[in-house]
């Protein structure tokens, strides 16, 4: 995995980093002439208004856990899990863009909809604007296979990961209460990251060294 600063931000530590989103964002369209499809963030990003605006404006779907303290709103229910007003549970459909929408349905076997006395005039499909709540529905509803699998799987990799160009870079030895120093070691150690990442495109693929005592097959002249 090869990981690139695309925007770095040098601030007092009493600005909160929800601050920066939208300008970053932001920075990536203008500069790069790019806009990554997903963000994933901590807790710390949490600001509906924020996420909302960058959904409406990039086309950018802004992903974060829910906090406990936090209101669910329809169809989400208990543990935070779409169900009808009937109890059966639903499942992400997809996100209407015009309408800026989610959609969500029915699949698979259907546990009270046999039993349902609204059967007969249920759609088995629902829709609620995204705007209603920007992590429960948003672009990337919460509940969703989507949401999860980058909150679970792909947003445990950040912290490590900086943790380690940290400590490569001796940044955990430095106390800086400079903000024009601060920055300047921002983009010192940008810089080696990216020198760093642009010799590891441009090197030709490096050859096992152990590869001369590794058994290969036995070939025969006839």
């Amino acid at each position: 995995m090869l990981l690139l600063p695309l925007c770095t931000w040098a601030v007092p530590a009493n600005r909160g980093e929800a601050l920066f989103l939208h300008a970053s964002v932001r920075d990536c369209q203008r500069r790069l002439a790019w806009l990554p499809k997903y963000v994933v963030g901590d807790m710390a990003y949490i600001t509906l208004a924020n996420q909302r605006r960058i959904r409406e404006e990039f086309d950018v779907a802004v992903i974060t856990k829910l906090r406990p303290d936090m209101h669910l709103v329809a169809p989400y229910t208990g543990k935070g899990v779409p169900h009808c007003h009937q109890g059966q549970r639903l499942h992400w459909l997809h996100y209407e863009p015009l309408r800026r929408e989610q959609w969500f349905g029915i699949e698979g076997a259907a546990e009270f909809c046999p039993w349902c006395w609204e059967q007969s005039t249920c759609p088995r499909e629902f829709a609620y604007p995204a705007a209603d709540h920007e992590i429960l529905f948003g672009q990337v509803p919460h509940n969703s296979w989507l949401a999860r699998h980058l909150l679970e799987k792909v947003r445990p990799w950040i912290e490590p990961a900086q943790s380690f160009e940290k400590n490569q870079l001796g940044l955990s030895l430095f106390y800086l209460n400079s903000l024009h120093y601060t920055w300047v070691m921002c983009l010192l150690a940008d810089m080696v990251v990216l020198l760093r990442a642009h010799a590891m495109i441009q090197a030709p693929p490096g050859t096992n060294p152990s590869g001369r005592d590794l058994p290969v097959q036995a070939t025969f002249p006839w």
